[in-house]
């Protein structure tokens, strides 16, 4: 059966993507196999995509993994070349406002109006809601006058806090990091107020039924990438220093998020 392979996830430009379809080739290369690179533009809904059934190597969030919204089997996240990530495969979510807001601190934000993706994305949801919890009480259960949600996207959702139609929203750290790189004119107008705990990195994934020994030859692919010498120009072009082999329990701490948000009865980031 024929595989494809996406990263629609962090393709904040094309010329980003094409670095990451780059990337993919050297990768499958190295694990004796080949997919066909299939573009999937915003705002198509990213589940379609992890829900296709020919996935062999395509970015997924780390907690709809962990949700089980599809049949699939995490390989490798990158590692960001961030100080906060620590060398590690780890993700952040900044929450931002605009460079010329007056607010200092998190809580000068309250009562104005919040911004989210999907439900289903830990940078665009579960992490802010996850955040937002220890700055509520009984006196304050709602923290913003307006909640808007489904704004689908990361770029959606700089550009709405650019533009003044919310006053703060999540965006993906290392998402931000490469928007800076090749979109600096969408980062320009909006600064990082706070930033979420870190959990691990959204990974790349393949179907369940992917062969078990390709599996495992695209995740020792993955694991060595960093030593191939076809890698160096990726840590510049993609701002990774390489990649660690994950599983399907390494996003468990995301259902923990949701579930102590859950549990506060808090459904939503508000």
């Amino acid at each position: 059966m024929p595989y494809v392979s996406n990263a629609r996830m962090y393709a904040v430009s094309p010329e980003a993507e094409a670095a990451w379809k780059d990337l993919i080739a050297h990768v499958t290369e190295d694990a004796g196999t080949g997919f066909d690179y299939v573009p999937y533009p915003a705002p198509q809904p990213l589940e379609e995509l992890w829900r296709r059934s020919d996935i062999g190597c395509v970015q997924m969030c780390g907690y709809p993994i962990a949700l089980d919204l599809a049949d699939v089997v995490p390989l490798a996240s990158p590692i960001p070349a961030a100080s906060w990530a620590g060398g590690k495969a780890l993700s952040r979510t900044d929450l931002i406002v605009r460079d010329d807001a007056p607010y200092c601190e998190l809580s000068d934000t309250f009562g104005g109006t919040v911004g989210w993706t999907v439900a289903h994305s830990q940078s665009g949801f579960n992490a802010l809601r996850h955040h937002l919890l220890q700055y509520r009480s009984e006196n304050r259960s709602r923290l913003y006058r307006r909640s808007v949600g489904n704004l689908v996207t990361a770029r959606r959702i700089l550009e709405s806090v650019a533009d003044g139609s919310i006053d703060i929203g999540p965006l993906d750290a290392f998402w931000h990091m490469l928007a800076r790189k090749y979109q600096p004119r969408l980062t320009e107008r909006v600064r990082v107020l706070d930033a979420t705990e870190s959990v691990p990195m959204p990974a790349f994934v393949a179907v369940s039924a992917m062969p078990k020994h390709t599996v495992e030859r695209l995740r020792k692919a993955f694991a060595t990438a960093h030593a191939r010498t076809w890698f160096a120009p990726f840590r510049e072009s993609l701002l990774i220093e390489g990649f660690e082999a994950v599983t399907r329990d390494t996003f468990l701490l995301t259902l923990e998020w949701a579930q102590a948000a859950e549990a506060a009865g808090y459904p939503e980031p508000a």
